[in-house]
């Protein structure tokens, strides 16, 4: 394994690892985020899914099976991939961080971008990478005045196009279509036409000429790129092209599609219903189901186009050999279980999301990796890969030895959320949800009902157990 990971670092030519600046042929990092992305991939055995180029990403690198975000809401998860740590549960955390940098910046660790900006590298965000697209705060989200995620970037950009600001292109449908009053806003749309007519489709744009622009006149330092991808997000609206990949597909039933009993994380998915529906429910009517998930699934396909674009254009600026490309998704989505159509819970749907991560010269590429591993992973795992010096204040643990070997032990994963919902672990057969008022969901995966029985009273040991691993694992991070 050592001789591996010689062999690894010698292709990006990183010659002192400890250097607080970068070599001039240590790797870039390509950073992918996809917004509301469910491990709904083919490469993630969903056969239905039209996803070639994240499915290609996949086989020539490590996918995730079981990987749990912290958080089942944007901001709350992207704060805890951009600093590496368990944080605030609610969509204003990394702005609560900005606010403790400003009164205190000595206390506060460095995000991912800032590390590897402080260690020689040029740092670019392009659309929803922190919460809001393009990073900046005020009422429509463009006041540079009030940065979502300070000394982080070298730019941090949006072009928001016909949606006029970030605000708008966040909930955007095409042709420059913004939401004002939800309820006069389609929940699904498919219109004809380009790729531009959606905010994705413009973003990508702007994507390919920083890459360009970072390859070809900023070359004397390596790359930090992150890019935001909107879609599979509410309202669901794709050009039309990508619906039609579903048009006579055969979608299987939802599995455990009732409103769970008993006391659980359950919410009415608000988000979703606030959108024109024209009256219809899908729990109560399984075409119009059928009819949101091929949209849900045409917005995947649509988000897998762009995916393709920002990895051809990598190829085709001969970097690819010396680039780290990490496609994660920000948190899960229900389409029906429990039902619920949205995030916010902490069931298995809202937390499970994908992750993959490729570079030239790992070991067994495309195989599937089945152990439990967390978001907060990324940040130890990215600075390892790239060679820069261990940062000791993030929780997660490095996943270089999943990287060279598949098969090796994961650990269990923590997330949490608001609304008194509190925290909870997944470990390879349970997960258990402990309520901030001390109440206890606890389900079995061995069994078929999974998080359909709440087995807290058969499994007292279990639940004595996993209490013990919450309190010690929050207890280790003091949160």
């Amino acid at each position: 394994m050592i001789l591996q990971r010689l062999i690894y670092l010698s292709l990006f030519g990183i010659s002192f690892l400890g250097s607080l600046h970068a070599e001039p042929n240590s790797p870039n990092v390509l950073l992918i985020c996809v917004d509301d992305l469910r491990p709904e991939l083919h490469c993630f055995g969903v056969d239905y899914i039209h996803s070639p180029n994240i499915d290609k990403l996949a086989s020539r690198g490590r996918a995730f099976a079981r990987h749990y975000v912290q958080a089942p809401t944007c901001g709350a998860s992207r704060f805890a991939l951009l600093t590496g740590t368990y944080g605030g549960s609610n969509n204003n955390a990394l702005f609560q961080r900005a606010k403790a940098i400003g009164q205190s910046p000595e206390t506060v660790s460095p995000s991912l971008p800032a590390y590897f900006r402080e260690h020689g590298y040029r740092s670019v965000s392009v659309g929803k990478v922190s919460h809001h697209p393009g990073g900046r705060g005020g009422p429509d989200w463009d006041d540079e005045s009030i940065p979502e995620m300070p000394n982080s970037w070298d730019r941090h950009l949006l072009n928001a196009g016909p949606w006029q600001h970030p605000r708008g292109w966040m909930h955007g449908l095409a042709r420059g279509e913004i939401r004002g009053n939800a309820k006069e806003m389609d929940l699904i749309q498919a219109v004809e036409g380009p790729d531009t007519l959606y905010p994705d489709g413009i973003n990508t744009e702007l994507a390919l000429e920083q890459l360009d622009s970072l390859v070809k006149r900023e070359s004397d330092k390596p790359f930090f790129l992150a890019v935001g991808i909107l879609r599979p997000h509410l309202p669901f609206g794709a050009p039309k092209k990508y619906l039609d990949l579903y048009e006579d597909v055969d979608l299987p039933a939802i599995p455990h599609a009732k409103k769970p009993e008993g006391r659980t994380t359950w919410h009415s998915s608000g988000e979703f219903y606030k959108y024109n529906r024209d009256g219809l429910d899908p729990n109560k009517s399984t075409d119009y189901a059928d009819q949101v998930r091929k949209h849900y699934a045409a917005c995947v396909s649509f988000a897998d186009a762009q995916v393709g674009r920002i990895l051809d254009r990598l190829d085709e600026l001969g970097v690819r050999k010396e680039t780290i490309v990490v496609l994660w998704g920000d948190h899960g989505w229900h389409l029906g279980e429990h039902a619920i159509w949205g995030k916010h819970s902490l069931f298995e749907e809202s937390l499970r999301s994908p992750l993959i991560i490729s570079y030239p010269g790992i070991s067994e590429p495309g195989m599937m990796s089945h152990s439990i591993v967390e978001t907060i992973d990324i940040f130890p795992t990215l600075i390892e890969l790239a060679g820069l010096p261990k940062a000791d204040f993030t929780d997660g643990v490095s996943l270089q030895s999943l990287l060279d070997r598949p098969t090796s032990t994961g650990h269990p994963a923590y997330s949490y959320f608001g609304r008194g919902y509190g925290r909870t672990i997944r470990t390879k057969t349970h997960r258990m949800i402990e309520h901030t008022d001390g109440y206890v969901e606890l389900y079995d995966h061995r069994t078929e009902n999974g998080e359909t029985q709440n087995v807290a009273h058969q499994q007292p040991l279990m639940v004595k157990e996993l209490r013990s691993k919450l309190k010690q694992r929050f207890a280790d991070t003091s949160k």
